[in-house]
């Protein structure tokens, strides 16, 4: 597995790196609208505040990124990203290890994630378990899945 270096892509400068890497995997390989792919969690106001975003780093070059933003009780993790030609390196792995440990650090114990379906097994190697049936989400099958690290409440002992 190569090492990643993995920082937070917040401002405008490292972020434009994000972007970038988003707008390659996400609208010009998956051909996701740019409409669905930029939201409003990407706008400046919101980084860093209420959605924060990662940069992964291999060789100095920016190459994989996420975003985790808290959704009610729960931190929902999206936008993985890993350039083509840095694939199969174990870098989502390490980027899903990243973000899960920022929202873990922020206090959230509950994560939530729309997983592409043919990534299912993927995730749920980190724990992650499909909740429902499969939906469309910009033109891609998708399914939920929840990690839940929340330790029982003392009513369920009673």
């Amino acid at each position: 597995m190569s090492p990643l270096t993995i920082r937070p892509a917040d401002a405008d400068v490292p972020f434009a790196d994000a972007r970038r890497i988003r707008q390659v995997v996400f609208v010009e390989e998956q051909a996701c609208p740019p409409e669905l792919e930029w939201d409003a969690h990407d706008a400046g106001e919101a980084r860093g505040r209420s959605c924060f975003h990662l940069l992964g780093y291999a060789g100095g070059e920016p190459v994989a990124v996420a975003r985790w933003r808290p959704v009610g009780d729960a931190a929902k993790l999206e936008r993985f990203a890993v350039l083509r030609e840095h694939r199969g390196q174990g870098l989502a792995r390490q980027m899903v290890a990243a973000t899960l440990a920022a929202a873990r650090a922020a206090g959230h114990d509950r994560f939530v994630l729309h997983a592409q379906s043919h990534l299912e097994g993927f995730y749920g190697s980190f724990g992650f378990r499909r909740t429902g049936e499969p939906f469309d989400e910009a033109g891609i099958e998708h399914v939920k899945m929840v990690l839940n690290e929340r330790a029982p409440s003392a009513e369920a002992d009673g």
